[in-house]
C-alpha cells in the first residue's frame, strides 16, 4: 500500500488541499490515517476516491450529491462519463491514475481508444496522455508506483501507437525519414508518436527505435541518404555532449536535414547549421511534408 499527503492529492486531482480538508471534515468522504504528529496519510483508496470525485465533480455534479453515494456508486457513475463524448480531459486523465493504479489493462485501453475516436490520436496524446504521463513522474517522484506499474502503462500507450500507425499501410510518395533515439536514451513514446504523424503525411519511415549506436546510424544513413533524420533528447544530457552529437550529424550528412525534439534538445542545443532544425511543438511536426 502506498501513503499520500494532502499535496499529493492535490497536485493528482487538481483540488486544493483547503477544499479537500473542508469535504473531510463535512462530508467523510476520506477518512486518512494520522501519524505521531498528526500528518494526514492517504492511501491509494483515498486517491481513487478523490480523483472518482473530481471527476464527477468536473461534470458539474455537486459535492453534496456526491456525498449521498456509496464508493461503488461513484465508481458506477464515473464510469458512464467515461463514454460520453464531451467529457472533460481532466476526467480522462484521472480515469487513467485509477485504472493504473487498479492495473486494470482491459478499461485503461478502452478510455484510450474511446479518445482516440472522439478527438482523434495526436490529440489524445496531446491533451490526455502526455498530462497524464506528467502526473505518474510525480507518482514516481513520491514513490508511489513501483517500476513494473510505469512499464505496464507504457507499454499500453507504446502498443497502441504501434497498431495505430500500422493501419496507415505503405507510404505512396517519395520522402523518406529515419526515425531514431541516440544511445542512453529509451523514452520512445514520443518518437513512436512522431512516426505516426509523419507516416499519416505519406513519408516513407525507418524506424530505428531507442539507444541506437552512432556508428549503426551512420551505415543506415549511408545506405539510405534519406530526406531526413528525426530523433529526441529526453533524459538529461550536458550541452557539450548533445551539442557534439548534432553537430557530427550534420558535418557528416550535410545534405539531409536534422529535426530533433524533447526538452533537453530545446533547452541547449545551439546551432547555427540550418541543416539541423528544432521542434518545440507537436504542431512544427504536422507542418514537415
Amino acid at each position: 500500500m502506498s501513503y499520500y499527503s494532502i499535496k499529493d492529492l492535490e497536485q493528482l486531482s487538481g483540488i486544493k488541499a483547503h477544499t479537500i480538508r473542508i469535504w473531510e471534515q463535512r462530508y467523510a468522504l476520506l477518512k486518512p490515517e494520522r501519524t505521531a504528529t498528526n500528518i494526514r496519510l492517504y492511501t491509494d483508496e483515498d486517491l481513487k476516491t478523490i480523483l472518482n470525485i473530481s471527476c464527477l465533480n468536473s461534470e458539474g455534479i455537486k459535492i453534496s450529491k456526491i456525498a449521498e453515494l456509496s464508493k461503488e456508486a461513484i465508481g458506477k457513475k464515473v464510469l458512464q462519463t467515461r463514454t460520453s463524448s464531451n467529457s472533460e480531459h481532466s476526467i480522462r486523465i484521472n480515469h487513467l491514475i485509477v485504472l493504473m493504479i487498479e492495473l486494470d489493462e482491459h478499461n485503461f485501453r478502452d478510455v484510450v481508444y474511446t479518445s482516440i475516436a472522439d478527438i482523434g490520436l495526436v490529440d489524445t496524446f496531446t491533451n490526455i496522455l502526455y498530462p497524464f504521463l506528467d502526473k505518474i513522474g510525480i507518482l514516481w517522484q513520491i514513490g508511489t508506483i513501483s517500476p513494473a506499474q510505469e512499464h505496464f502503462i507504457s507499454n499500453i500507450i507504446r502498443n497502441v501507437l504501434i497498431v495505430e500507425t500500422e493501419k496507415l499501410g505503405p507510404a505512396e510518395r517519395g520522402k523518406e525519414a529515419v526515425l531514431f533515439l541516440s544511445e542512453n536514451e529509451r523514452h520512445e513514446i514520443g518518437l513512436l508518436l512522431s512516426n505516426y504523424i509523419l507516416k499519416k503525411n505519406d513519408f516513407k519511415t525507418f524506424y530505428l527505435g531507442a539507444d541506437v549506436p552512432y556508428e549503426d546510424l551512420k551505415s543506415i544513413l549511408e545506405t539510405l541518404e534519406p530526406d531526413m533524420t528525426l530523433s529526441a533528447f529526453v533524459n538529461p544530457i550536458d550541452s557539450d555532449t548533445i551539442n557534439r552529437f548534432v553537430e557530427t550529424l550534420g558535418k557528416d550528412f550535410p545534405k539531409i536535414k536534422h529535426y530533433f525534439s524533447g526538452h533537453q534538445a530545446v533547452e541547449k542545443i545551439k546551432t547555427t547549421n540550418k541543416g539541423l532544425i528544432l521542434i518545440d511543438h507537436i504542431n512544427d511536426l504536422q507542418k514537415i511534408k
